[in-house]
C-alpha cells in the first residue's frame, strides 16, 4: 500500500490569531506552532532543534516573514530548513523559500533550525508574521517533568513514579514516555503516572502535554537509573485479559530482571471457578525478558453472565504480579459484540491463499496462518477466476468455526473500493471514478452488507477493515501540501471518501456481529504533529457522515500492507547522538514516532480524544498489520542499508550512520511502499499482544503484490505506479530515493512468488 513522506509541522501552539491589516489590505491572522527538543551536554549548556509551523488563519499571503526573540543564552546555528533564517543578537527572522512562499487561508508550512543554549533552556514566547502579533488568547503550554529527577535511582521491581507540571494554560492530557515509549497518561492535574516493569539500567523519561486542539509540547529528557539489586518483580501481560467461554487466551509471564537460575512461578486464580490457569510455569535464564505463555481457559458453564477472576503470580524472592480476566459468555447472546473480537477466538484461514502458499517451497510452514479477504472490486463479491466470492468464503468460515470447537471464529474482510480509490497512487487505483459514490453504495456496500447479515453467518465475528489508504490522503495529499495530488483534491471536494466511509460504517455497523476497523495509515505517514491530530479529526468526520456515528467504529488498524517495523529497540527517537537529536536524522526526519507499536498506542489516545469509544465497549482497540514488517536477515540482493538484522545500537557518533546501522526497518526510505526488497514476515497473528492493541494481524496476505513493476493492461482498474519500478529514482514522497522495489512484479493483489519466498527467508521471528 501507499506510504507518503509528509513534511509535517510540530506541536506546541504558542500563538493564537490576532487580526490586523497589512499594507495590501489583507487581514493577517496567524498561528505559530513551536516544538523544541533540547538536550544537555554540560552542567549548564546544550543544544536544541526546533520545528516551527507557520499557519495562515486569515487572508491569503503572497510572501511572509516570521520574527521572534530567542531567550537569553540561546543562539541560532544556520542555515535551518525550509526557510532562510537570520539573527541580529537574540532577534530572529525567517523568510520562506519558493515552494512555501504563498500560503492560502488555512494553509501551513513547517520550518525549523538548530541552536545552542547556556544557563537553562526556555521557549520563545512572542511571534509575529509580517509585523502582526501572533501571541493572542490561548497562548502555549509548557511542561516540566518533576519525577523522576535527573539522576534519580530506583530499586529494581519498583514502579517508577512519574509527575509533571503544566504552565501557560490547561492541558487536556499529559503523556509520559520512558525510552521513547508511552507508559502512562493523565487527564487532570496533578499529572502523574507510574512506569512498571523497567529493566535494570539507565533510562530516559519525558512528558508531553496536549491542549484541547491536539497540539503538544515535550519536556526535556530526564535520565534516571533502575538498580540491578533489590527485589525483582513478576510481570504479567496483558494485565486485563478477555477469554471467550469454551476457549483460552495467552497470558505472558516474565521477570523484571535476569535471574541467576530458573524460576518456578506459581499461578493461582481467585474469582469465577470456570476460569482456570496452569499451577506453575518456569521462567528461565534465557527467556526471562520475553517470558513464557500460560494459557488461561474459560470452561463452558450454564450462566449467561461474563465471569471475572484475578490471576496472581508468585515466586520466592519476587514481588507478585497479577492480571484481571473476563470470561466472555456465549449463552445469552452469541452475536453481541465483545470488547476484543480476537480474544479467545480462532481466525479464518483463506483456502485460496493457503493453496498458493503451500505450493511454494517451505510455504506449508505458514500456509495455515489467518489472512484477510480483500473485496477490491464489485466482481470480487461473487468471485473471480482463482478466487472465491464473499459468500463462499463465509460458508468456509462457518465450516472452520464448526471444527474450531467452542471457540468463536473471526472472519477478516477488507472493504476497498472507494470512488477514486487511493488518489495519490496508481498501482492501487480502483474501478470506480471519483463521482461514483451512488454506485459504491448501491452496487458494492449494499450487496456486501446483505451477505454479511445472513443468519447463517450470525455466529461469526466479522472484522471489516474499512478502506485502506483513503482518509489520511485528505490530510496529507491535498492542495497546499508538498505532496499534493489533483485527484485527492477532487475526492476531498466532492465528499466521496468521507461519505463513502460513512455509508460503509453505517450499513455494516448495523449488523450485530460486525466489527468495523477503519484504516489509519501508519507512523511514517501521519506521525508528524500536523498530520497526527488532523487525521484523527478527518476520521471522526467520516464516522459522523452519511448516517454513521462513532458507535459504528470498533477500532482502527495501522500499517496495513505496509512495512514499518513494529518496534525499533535500538533507537530512542527522543535521544541524541554526537550532540544531534535523533529526530533530525534523515531517516526519522523530525517525525514524533519511529516504530508502529508506540505510534498505534499513542494514536489510539488521540482518537479517543476525537470522540471514539469503541461503540460503547471498554474503549476502541487497535490492530497492527505485521504481515511484512519482520525485517530479518536480508538474503536477496540488493539489501538496503544492512546485510543483517542489527542486534544492538551502533557505536557510531555520526547521527545518520548511527540510525542507519541501528534500525530494524531496512527500506531505503520510509516513503517506499511497493514490494520492498529485503522485507520479511513479521509477528504471527495473535490477540492482546500489547496495551490497547486488540491483535497483530496479517491483513495483507504475504505473497500478494503491491503493484506491477511495468505497465500491464487489465480490466481491474489498476494503473501502473513508478514506485513499483525497481529502476525508479523517486519523487518528493520518498525523498527522491530509489524505489527499493523487487523486479518483475505482477498487478496488485496477484501472486508474486519471488516476494513470498523472500518474506519467508527474512521472517522475524524466524520460521
Amino acid at each position: 500500500m501507499n506510504l507518503r513522506r509528509i513534511l509535517a509541522a510540530a506541536s506546541l501552539v504558542v500563538a493564537g490569531g490576532i487580526v490586523a491589516a497589512s499594507p495590501a489590505h489583507a487581514a493577517v491572522s496567524c498561528e505559530v506552532v513551536y516544538t523544541p527538543n533540547s538536550w544537555q551536554e554540560g552542567p549548564s549548556s546544550g543544544g536544541f532543534t526546533t520545528n516551527i509551523t507557520v499557519r495562515n488563519t486569515g487572508d491569503a499571503w503572497q510572501g511572509w516573514t516570521l520574527a521572534f526573540t530567542l531567550p537569553a543564552g540561546q543562539t541560532l546555528t544556520p542555515p535551518g530548513w525550509s526557510a532562510t533564517f537570520s539573527a541580529s543578537g537574540q532577534n530572529v527572522t525567517a523568510v520562506p523559500v519558493d515552494w512555501n512562499r504563498n500560503l492560502a487561508t488555512g494553509q501551513s508550512t513547517q520550518i525549523g533550525f538548530q541552536g545552542r543554549w547556556t544557563g537553562s533552556y526556555t521557549n520563545p514566547t512572542a511571534f509575529t508574521v509580517n509585523g502582526v502579533a501572533c501571541n493572542g488568547p490561548g497562548g502555549g503550554l509548557s511542561v516540566a517533568l518533576t519525577r523522576p529527577t535527573s539522576g534519580e535511582t530506583f530499586p529494581a521491581g519498583q514502579g517508577v513514579p512519574l509527575a509533571a507540571t503544566v504552565s501557560g494554560g490547561t492541558a487536556a492530557r499529559v503523556e509520559f514516555f520512558v525510552d521513547g515509549v508511552m507508559v502512562a497518561t493523565d487527564t487532570s492535574s496533578p499529572y502523574t503516572g507510574t512506569a512498571n516493569g523497567l529493566a535494570a539500567g539507565s533510562h530516559v523519561a519525558q512528558a508531553r502535554a496536549f491542549n484541547s486542539a491536539g497540539s503538544s509540547v515535550a519536556s526535556a529528557n530526564v535520565p534516571f537509573t533502575v538498580q540491578g539489586t533489590g527485589t525483582p518483580s513478576i510481570l504479567l501481560s496483558p494485565t486485563d485479559l478477555s477469554v471467550a467461554e469454551g476457549a483460552s487466551a495467552a497470558l505472558t509471564v516474565r521477570l523484571s530482571q535476569a535471574p541467576s537460575a530458573n524460576v518456578t512461578v506459581q499461578l493461582a486464580r481467585t474469582g469465577d471457578a470456570s476460569i482456570t490457569v496452569p499451577a506453575t510455569v518456569t521462567v528461565t535464564t534465557a527467556n526471562w525478558s520475553t517470558g513464557v505463555t500460560a494459557n488461561v481457559s474459560a470452561a463452558e458453564d450454564a450462566d449467561t453472565t461474563n465471569g471475572t477472576a484475578t490471576i496472581n503470580a508468585t515466586a520466592t524472592g519476587y514481588t507478585a504480579g497479577s492480571a484481571s480476566v473476563t470470561e466472555v459468555d456465549n449463552d445469552g447472546n452469541p452475536t453481541a459484540r465483545v470488547p476484543n473480537p480476537y480474544a479467545g477466538a480462532g481466525v479464518y484461514n483463506n483456502p485460496d491463499w493457503r493453496a498458493r502458499a503451500a505450493a511454494e517451497p517451505g510455504g506449508s510452514r505458514i500456509a495455515n496462518q489467518p489472512t484477510g479477504v480483500w473485496m477490491d472490486r464489485r466482481a470480487a463479491i461473487n468471485g473471480t477466476p482463482g478466487a472465491r466470492g464473499l459468500a463462499s468464503h463465509l460458508d468456509e468460515a462457518v465450516a472452520q468455526d464448526a471444527a474450531n470447537g467452542a471457540a468463536p471464529l473471526v472472519f477478516q474482510v477488507v472493504i476497498y473500493n472507494l470512488p477514486g480509490r487511493d488518489c495519490a497512487a496508481l498501482a492501487s487505483n480502483g474501478e470506480l471514478g471519483p463521482n461514483d459514490l451512488p454506485i459504491y453504495q448501491a452496487e458494492y456496500i449494499d450487496p456486501i452488507a446483505a451477505i454479511l447479515a445472513r443468519p447463517a453467518y450470525a455466529n461469526l465475528r466479522i472484522v471489516t477493515v474499512i478502506e485502506i489508504d483513503s482518509l489520511p490522503n485528505l490530510v496529507t495529499n491535498i492542495s497546499g501540501r508538498p505532496t499534493a495530488s489533483p485527484a485527492c483534491d477532487v475526492v476531498n471536494a466532492n465528499g466521496a471518501y468521507v461519505n463513502g466511509v460513512g455509508y460503509a460504517l453505517n450499513k455494516l455497523g448495523d449488523i450485530p456481529n460486525v466489527y468495523n476497523y477503519i484504516d489509519a495509515a501508519h507512523h511514517g505517514w501521519i506521525g508528524w504533529s500536523d498530520n497526527f491530530g488532523a487525521t484523527a479529526q478527518k476520521l471522526a468526520q467520516a464516522a459522523n457522515a452519511n448516517g454513521a456515528t462513532p458507535a459504528d467504529v470498533h477500532g482502527f488498524i495501522t500499517n496495513t500492507a505496509n512495512y514499518s517495523a513494529l518496534t525499533e529497540p535500538y533507537i530512542n527517537v527522543q535521544g541524541s547522538v554526537g550532540g544531534q537529536q535523533i529526530r533530525q536524522s534523515a531517516w526519522v526526519d523530525f517525525n514524533n514516532y519511529n516504530e508502529e507499536l508506540a505510534f498505534a498506542q499513542s494514536f489510539r489516545n488521540q482518537l479517543i480524544s476525537a470522540g471514539f469509544n469503541g461503540g460503547g465497549n471498554d474503549g476502541i482497540g487497535m490492530l497492527i498489520d505485521t504481515s511484512r514488517n519482520g525485517w530479518g536477515n536480508c538474503v536477496q540482493a540488493p539489501c538496503p542499508t544492512l546485510a543483517n538484522r542489527p542486534t544492538g545500537p551502533s557505536s557510531s557518533t555520526n547521527l545518520n550512520e548511527f540510525v542507519n546501522q541501528s534500525r530494524i526497518d531496512r527500506r531505503i526510505h520510509k516513503g517506499n511502499w511497493c514490494n520492498q526488497t529485503g522485507a520479511g514476515l513479521g509477528e504471527r497473528p495473535r490477540a492482546n499482544p500489547a496495551t490497547g492493541i486488540d491483535a497483530y494481524v496479517w491483513i495483507k496476505p504475504p505473497g500478494e503484490s503491491d503493484g506491477s513493476s511495468r505497465a500491464i493492461p487489465n480490466n481491474e482498474g489498476k494503473g501502473w505506479d513508478q514506485m513499483c519500478d525497481e529502476r525508479y529514482t523517486g519523487n518528493v514522497r520518498n525523498g527522491n530515493n530509489m524505489s527499493g522495489a523487487l523486479p518483475d512484479s505482477p498487478l496488485s493483489g496477484h501472486w508474486f512468488s519471488a516476494q513470498f519466498r523472500q518474506l519467508m527467508a527474512n521472517a522475524y521471528p524466524p520460521l
